[in-house]
């Protein structure tokens, strides 16, 4: 019997404590459009929101947590992350990225339970036929601010948020995932007003001009065109046609130092 099998032999699993379970929870992001009531064309307003369900038994029963639920053996726990999601809020699809690990000892009050956490960023359209799967009374959208500061939440799950507010705060000025609360035409208008939105503390009065000739920058986006090569302009936020662009595949390779 060689080392391997021996090993093999007398590996005793029980010798080892094993987590009561392991669930991924997803804080869902997306940025509602409410259209001002003004004589002249303007941007409307946009506010970022985060998607919560009313949980309906023990425990926290009746208070706001982030959807979620246990990952099981024939699956990872990002293939959790998206049953979860569709389960408890009739969502599919958006974009879903891995946050982090909460391991805080006594963090759930039904045992050792470590769960894994997402975010996801989803377009309004996408959850106008959302609702509550059987272990959830409801679901809610809440601005940011009024999750983090005003709501009652179970578990660990406001550090959770506020921690994933931060990373897509930092996404949105370093990534194009800007692209997840635009259309596929937009103008540059639109694109300042989803970064300030997110990021409110972004002011950056030559804008348009570094975005479309920055080095570094350059290749992420491009002016949306006809089949005859014309450029195509939209009036639907101005008195005048702003040019219209879309994202590329281009991915930025952007520096501290430069």
């Amino acid at each position: 019997m060689n080392e391997e099998d021996k090993g093999q032999e007398s590996y005793n699993a029980k010798k080892y404590r094993t987590p009561d379970g392991v669930p991924a929870d997803i804080v869902m992001f997306t940025l509602t459009k409410r259209e001002r009531k003004t004589v002249t064309k303007t941007l409307p307003i946009r506010e970022l929101k985060v998607m919560l369900i009313r949980r309906k038994s023990w425990p926290y029963a009746g208070m706001w947590a982030l959807p979620g639920g246990f990952c099981q053996e024939s699956e990872s726990i990002y293939g959790a992350a998206k049953r979860e999601l569709k389960e408890e809020t009739g969502v599919d699809g958006g974009h879903l990225e891995y946050l982090g690990v909460y391991s805080t000892p006594g963090r759930d009050p039904r045992g050792w339970i470590i769960s894994n956490a997402f975010f996801a960023l989803v377009e309004e359209s996408a959850l106008e036929q959302r609702q509550a799967a059987d272990d959830a009374e409801e679901v809610g959208m809440f601005g940011i601010h009024e999750a983090l500061d005003q709501l009652e939440l179970a578990f660990d799950h406001r550090e959770i948020i506020r921690d994933a507010y931060v990373r897509i705060q930092q996404k949105m000025l370093q990534t194009t995932i800007a692209k997840q609360f635009l259309p596929k035409h937009f103008t540059l208008s639109e694109l300042y007003q989803v970064i300030q939105t997110v990021v409110p503390e972004f002011k950056e009065p030559n804008f348009i001009r570094k975005i479309t000739s920055t080095r570094s920058r350059q290749g992420i986006l491009e002016e949306v065109r006809d089949e005859m090569g014309k450029k195509l302009s939209s009036n639907q936020y101005s008195q005048r046609s702003a040019q219209l662009y879309m994202f590329t595949d281009e991915i930025p390779l952007l520096s501290i130092y430069t």
